[in-house]
């Protein structure tokens, strides 16, 4: 049996990563991709399991591979989604989630049309202006620039199959498993 790819994206900050563990949490049949970054890990993060990190170079590489089923640039990182870690999930039964930016995760539909698009979308952007700063693990100009990308982010969940307005977990959970399960 091969498992089915979900690809969960939105802007930074309306809690996909939140929503998304407790998601599996409850779901052991799912597994999340872990995606390449250029970034350093932040506090808590484990190599392998939140991110592979990697160097510039080794990103170069993969890219020159065609080692990639999307990658992206943002803030001065880049991030990338490997061929091999998601073919190898779905060919042995398990359903893998893709949490990516709206730019990969347009790319990954055009390339797996079968793919199910869900958007987290915040309650407004005010909230979403207080998560972020409420993180406290960015510098200011980082969060303006997370800001800015915003709008365009919520333009392109046009394209998506589903979109969940996360403004209370168990609520946008539930959605979420109505989608998915």
């Amino acid at each position: 049996m091969v498992g089915k790819l979900f690809v969960i994206s939105g802007s930074s900050g309306v809690g996909k990563g939140t929503l998304l563990k407790e998601f599996l949490n409850r779901h052991e049949n799912f597994k999340l991709s872990v995606s390449c970054t250029t970034r350093q890990p932040r506090i808590g993060e484990v190599d392998g399991t939140n991110y592979f990190f990697i160097t510039n170079d080794e990103f170069d590489k993969h890219i020159k591979n065609n080692d990639f089923l999307e990658w992206a640039e943002f803030s001065g990182n880049r991030y990338g989604t490997q061929k091999s870690y998601v073919e190898k999930k779905l060919s042995e039964g398990k359903n893998i989630i893709l949490e990516i930016d709206t730019k990969g995760a347009l790319q990954i539909k055009s390339i797996i049309p079968n793919s199910v698009m869900i958007f987290i979308l915040p309650p407004s952007f005010e909230e979403l202006e207080a998560r972020l700063r409420g993180r406290n693990t960015e510098t200011e100009e980082a969060i303006q620039k997370r800001l800015q990308s915003v709008k365009s982010e919520i333009e392109n969940s046009k394209y998506f199959d589903y979109k969940v307005v996360n403004d209370n977990l168990e609520t946008a959970l539930k959605k979420l498993e109505n989608i998915m399960c």
